[in-house]
């Protein structure tokens, strides 16, 4: 992988829904703490968080979808204060994740 190259990075959840059964608050959450890293971390370039509206059982509750600069710019944002914070916050509402992280193109 070149240095240079944008990287993105994709992180899926199922989140514990809450007594009555939803997870409205969580996926909230979730949604309102990552877009508000909008401008804070150097290197992110792009941040969209999606919602499942399938409700398939296979489906995951929330998709995170971040480019960046580069992969040094990923693994600055990895130790970002606000993205620690935001990962130790997501700890008792997470139920799995999944992440992908790649360059575009690669081995073109």
């Amino acid at each position: 992988m070149r240095n240079d190259a944008r990287v993105k990075h994709i992180v899926m959840w199922n989140l514990l829904a809450d007594p009555a059964g939803q997870k409205t608050a969580s996926i909230e959450a979730v949604k309102t703490k990552f877009e508000a890293l909008r401008g804070v971390v150097p290197g992110l370039l792009h941040v969209e968080v999606g919602v499942d509206f399938s409700r398939v059982d296979y489906a995951c509750d929330v998709v995170l979808y971040t480019e960046f600069e580069n992969a040094e710019a990923l693994a600055a944002y990895a130790e970002h204060p606000a993205h620690l914070k935001i990962r130790d916050e997501l700890q008792g509402v997470r139920v799995q994740r999944y992440q992908v992280d790649y360059t575009p193109n690669a081995g073109e």
